[in-house]
């Protein structure tokens, strides 16, 4: 431990990472720098500036970086060009957000000259993987603090209890068992654990915070347009708007019309199941539109290729491996599928779904000429058919006639 001189911690200003504050103080006897990202969580985090200071941080050791647009820009935007759902469901809201993270905290590092990295995530989770093998990818060299896989502060009660020996000001409702835990961002809050173990039973209502109840969400639907350019959103409603501004504009949308909710058992990269419920309300209806806008731009095989990778693709971000060299080169294939996914789709909001109802493009693919059902003037001919099909039938006959 005598080689650990200064870290760079993960800071959020909550009781658990102001314990490991201090435990890093006193277990390294290091000089500690804190790094508070602003991911549009939508929480004050000057408080955490002050709590840095009540512990003996000085000024220069702490960093509070608002990190919303290039959130959104450089990650958020790369993985809905996939489409990307981790077990087909997932819109990994605080999985993109970890490598963003951990980017910083290694730029900071360097800046200041800092031994090692330290995060709060547990030892049951996938954000230690995802901190850690980020870490590892920009800084092969780099020390990585995990306190929870090396301290004896096994409950809550103990932490709290180790926190007023240290006189660490521990909050009236961090006192009592907390319900659940909740992760947020721009994208999305989760929420596991406690009454979120059972996964049997339903979550009750006080969970969600980022949407209404679809039921009591308006009567009346509402009718948006989103813009589209390289396969990227730019505005709303004819309103061009950046990255980071589409998508809080979004989340106001699918807050007020109770979109985005998700009840999930999905499968850790550590082995075993968990429970979590997720609200993701403007990424939800940006996915949704995004695949609209590619239903007329992208020609069948390259949108069906793209189904394919994409499981691969959200397995990569969902365990950690942003900044391998798989996701690379899957990101590569996918932006070149992107040059001329341009135009602008029309969705409905109504109680908990977001509905694509229309979609143009100056680079549409769809041929009302050959499609439609009334006198096409030759654009097909129907005859053309029957040898397509029984030259895809003729294995099949072969099969046949041999009784297979």
């Amino acid at each position: 431990m005598s080689d650990i001189k200064k870290v760079v911690l993960a800071y959020s200003g909550g009781l658990d990472t102001s314990v490991i504050l201090k435990w890093l103080q006193v277990t390294y006897n290091c000089e500690v720098v804190t790094f508070t990202a602003d991911l549009g969580q939508g929480e004050e985090l000057e408080p955490a500036r002050a709590k840095a200071k009540l512990m003996g941080v000085p000024d220069h050791n702490i960093y509070i970086d608002d990190l919303r647009e290039e959130f959104v820009r450089d990650f958020v935007f790369p993985m809905m060009r996939a489409n990307a759902r981790y077990e087909g469901d997932y819109l990994l809201g605080t999985s993109i957000a970890r490598p963003l993270i951990s980017k910083r905290l290694i730029e900071i590092a360097r800046e200041t000259g800092a031994d090692a990295v330290a995060h709060g995530a547990t030892g049951k989770g996938n954000d230690q993987v995802r901190f850690e093998l980020s870490a590892y990818a920009l800084e092969p060299g780099i020390k990585v603090i995990a306190p929870w896989r090396e301290w004896d502060l096994t409950s809550r009660t103990a932490l709290i209890a180790w926190a007023e020996k240290h006189q660490i000001p521990v909050p009236k409702d961090k006192r009592g068992e907390s319900p659940f835990s909740t992760d947020a961002n721009l994208l999305h809050t989760s929420s596991e654990g406690k009454v979120l173990e059972d996964p049997w039973a339903e979550v009750p209502d006080y969970v969600y915070s980022r949407t209404v109840n679809p039921e009591d969400a308006p009567d009346v639907p509402e009718y948006i347009t989103i813009d589209f350019q390289r396969g990227d959103g730019v505005g709303l409603n004819g309103e061009a708007m950046s990255p980071a501004t589409l998508l809080a504009a979004l989340n106001d949308l699918g807050r007020k019309h109770g979109i985005g909710r998700l009840d999930l058992v999905e499968n850790r990269f550590v082995g075993m199941k968990s429970r979590g419920m997720y609200e993701t309300p403007g990424g939800e209806i940006y996915a949704r539109a995004h695949r609209g806008i590619e239903s007329i731009t992208l020609d069948r095989g390259a949108a069906h290729l793209k189904d394919e990778l994409m499981p691969k693709y959200a397995e990569l971000i969902y365990n950690g491996f942003w900044f391998a060299p798989e996701r690379e080169m899957l990101q590569a294939a996918i932006d070149h599928s992107q040059a001329r996914v341009n135009g602008t789709v029309r969705l409905k909001l109504y109680k908990g779904n977001a509905s694509v109802v229309g979609r143009q493009s100056p680079d549409s693919l769809y041929s009302e000429r050959h499609v439609t059902f009334e006198d096409d003037a030759g654009a097909y001919d129907q005859k053309d058919a029957a040898g397509f099909i029984k030259l895809n039938a003729l294995r099949l006959r072969l099969l046949a006639q041999q009784g297979r």
